[in-house]
C-alpha cells in the first residue's frame, strides 16, 4: 500500500517586511549562585583547564561555542539575600553565609570582580542584578559606584585596591528579581515594589544617567497578579526604567508531548499581553519612549528534575540542584522558544536562557572531568550563530493539529532573518506534530540567486533521546536535503523537529 504524501506548510519570506533588527542580547543566558553553577560550573581550582583564577577554560570554550552574548548575574533569587560586599576584597577574609534562597551555604569564593574577570575571558556583557529584596536603594547605588567610578571615591578606590583598576563599566542592571513572588525573600506588593523600583533606578541615573534599567515584571502567566503586576508597577516606575522583565518556563505535563512542543504559544501570549500592558501605561501616562522586554529567564525545566528541591538538613556549597537532562524534544522546543523570541525582536530586546552550567543547563560538567552539551546545546548554538541582520516578517501556511493545553495549535512554526549586507538568509522551523512529517515549501520572493549553503534538523525516532557526557554527538543535527526545482525549494520536516536552512548569493 502507497504511503500517503506528507501534508504541506508554505512560508513566504519578503525581504521588504522587516520586523527589527536582530538583537544579539537575544542570546544572554543567566549565572546564578544555585547548585553547580558558579562552583563546580564555571569556577573549579585545580581542575585540569583552570586558570590562575580558577575559572574552567573548557567551560569558557564552550561558552564561546554557544555564541553567549550576555550573562546576567549574581540572580535570581539568590540575589534577593545577597550582600554585595561580602564578594569583593581578599577571599581570606571574604564571610560565609547562609543563602535562604536555595539552602546552601555561601564561600562568597567568586563576586563581582571575579565574575567580571570571567565576563573578560569568555566574551560576554555582564547584566548586574542588585537586591531589593532585603536591601534597597543605598546598597544599589553603592554598588555602582563601587563598579562604574572610574576613582577618587572611597567605594571606586576599593575596587581599585582590589585589583580593579579600569572601572567595569556595566551598563545594563535588573532592579531585583521576581519580587512578584511569594517564594521571594523580601517578596512585595506591586505597589511597594513599583516605588522602590523607581527610588533606586532614580538614584542610580542621577549617578550614570545613560544606564539600561530593568524592572521586575511577572514571574509567569500563572501568577495571579500577572497583567496587574506590570501596570502597578510600570504606572510608578515608566520614566525611570527602559525594560520591564518576563520569566518563563516550561515543561512536559502528565507527558502531553503535543502541548509540550506548543510552548511557544505560551510565550507569545506572554510577550503580548505585557506590551499591550506596557502600551496602555504609557498612553494613560502620555509617556512618549517605549517600554521593552528583558525575557531574562527562559527555559523548559522539570520540577520533579534530579535533585529539584535543596537539602533541608544541611547547608551545602555548590550541592546538586536542577541538573535537568535534556531530550531531543526539549532541544526542538528550546529552538521553538527562539523562534518566538526572534519574532518579537521589535519589543524584546534582551532574554537570558536560564541558566548556563549544570543547572537547567546546556553546558554539563564533571567535579575534575569532562564538560559536555546537552541537547539543548545545539539549537541556541546555531541560532546565535547564523541568525543576523533583520528579522523578516514571514507569511506562513501551515496546517495545524489539536492539543489539550491550545487546542487548534499551528504544526509548523518559523521565523527568518536576512542580513543585506552579506547576502545571508536563515530560515529556523519547528514540526510541533509528534507523528507527522510535514513538507515545507519556501517561497523566497525578491531575493534572486540564493542559493542553499547549509540545511541541517534535530530530530530522533526517540524523541526522548538524551545526550551523555559519553556521547554527546550523535545527538547533533544532522544535514537535511533540500529539493531545489525551477527554483522552488521543499525540505521535509521529520516529527518533532527543529530546522535551520541557510541560503546565501
Amino acid at each position: 500500500m502507497a504511503t500517503a504524501a506528507p501534508r504541506t506548510a508554505t512560508l513566504t519570506i519578503d525581504p521588504g517586511f522587516r520586523i527589527s533588527p536582530v538583537r544579539r542580547r537575544t542570546f544572554g543566558s543567566f549565572v546564578e549562585h544555585l547548585g553547580r553553577c558558579v562552583y563546580g560550573g564555571i569556577h573549579e581550582p585545580g581542575h585540569p583547564t583552570a586558570d590562575e583564577d580558577g575559572f574552567r577554560g573548557d567551560v569558557i570554550e564552550l561558552v564561546k561555542e554557544l555564541g553567549i552574548s550576555t550573562v546576567r548575574y549574581p540572580g535570581g533569587n539568590f540575589v534577593s539575600g545577597y550582600r554585595w560586599e561580602d564578594g569583593v576584597g581578599p577571599r581570606d577574609q571574604r564571610p560565609t553565609r547562609l543563602d535562604l534562597a536555595w539552602h546552601s551555604t555561601e564561600p562568597n569564593t567568586v563576586g563581582t570582580d571575579e565574575f567580571m574577570r570571567w565576563c573578560a575571558k569568555a566574551g560576554v556583557e555582564p547584566m548586574l542584578a542588585v537586591n531589593l529584596g532585603t536591601r534597597g536603594v543605598q546598597e544599589a547605588i553603592d554598588l555602582l559606584e563601587y563598579c562604574n567610578i572610574p576613582g577618587g571615591t572611597t567605594l571606586s578606590d576599593r575596587r581599585r585596591a582590589n585589583g580593579a583598576e579600569a572601572p567595569h563599566g556595566i551598563t545594563m542592571w535588573c532592579l531585583g528579581n521576581e519580587m512578584d513572588g511569594p517564594w521571594q525573600t523580601g517578596h512585595k506588593t506591586p505597589q511597594e515594589y513599583g516605588r522602590l523600583a523607581a527610588e533606586t533606578a532614580r538614584a542610580m541615573r542621577q549617578m550614570q544617567p545613560d544606564l539600561e534599567l530593568v524592572a521586575c515584571g511577572s514571574s509567569g502567566v500563572t501568577i495571579p497578579t500577572f497583567g496587574e503586576w506590570e501596570r502597578v508597577v510600570l504606572t510608578e516606575a515608566y520614566d525611570q526604567v527602559d525594560y520591564i522583565s518576563a520569566h518563563a518556563y516550561y515543561w512536559e505535563e502528565n507527558g502531553d508531548l503535543a502541548s509540550f512542543l506548543g510552548s511557544a504559544i505560551d510565550m507569545d501570549h506572554f510577550v503580548e499581553s505585557v506590551v499591550a500592558t506596557a502600551d496602555a501605561v504609557r498612553s494613560a501616562g502620555r509617556h512618549t519612549k517605549r517600554i521593552h522586554i528583558s525575557f531574562d529567564e527562559w527555559n523548559v525545566w522539570y520540577l520533579d528534575g534530579e535533585a529539584s528541591e535543596p537539602p533541608k538538613d544541611s547547608w551545602p556549597v555548590g550541592p546538586v540542584l536542577l541538573e535537568d537532562h535534556y531530550s531531543v524534544a526539549d532541544a526542538v522546543v528550546v529552538g521553538s522558544l527562539l523562534v518566538s523570541l526572534l519574532r518579537h525582536s521589535d519589543r524584546v530586546r534582551a532574554a537570558s536562557l536560564a541558566q548556563l552550567v549544570n543547572v537547567i543547563a546546556p553546558i554539563m560538567t564533571q567535579d575534575g572531568g569532562r564538560s559536555w552539551k546537552q541537547t539543548t546545546f545545539h539549537p541556541f548554538a546555531l541560532t546565535s550563530r547564523y541568525a543576523s541582520g533583520d528579522v523578516l516578517r514571514v507569511e506562513l501556511d501551515t496546517p495545524s493539529h489539536t492539543t489539550k493545553k491550545f487546542g487548534s495549535t499551528p504544526t509548523v512554526d518559523a521565523v527568518a532573518t536576512w542580513d543585506a549586507e552579506t547576502g545571508a538568509m536563515a530560515v529556523f522551523a519547528v514540526n510541533r506534530s509528534v507523528d507527522e512529517p510535514i513538507s515545507l515549501n519556501l517561497d523566497v520572493r525578491g531575493l534572486e540567486g540564493l542559493t542553499v549553503v547549509e540545511a541541517v534538523v534535530m530530530s530522533n525516532e526517540d524523541p526522548n533521546a538524551k545526550s551523555t557526557a559519553d556521547d554527546d554527538t550523535s545527538l547533533a543535527p544532522r544535514p537535511l536535503d533540500v529539493v531545489e526545482t525551477d527554483g522552488a525549494r521543499s525540505v521535509e520536516l521529520p516529527p518533532v523537529s527543529w530546522t535551520m536552512i541557510r541560503l546565501a548569493r
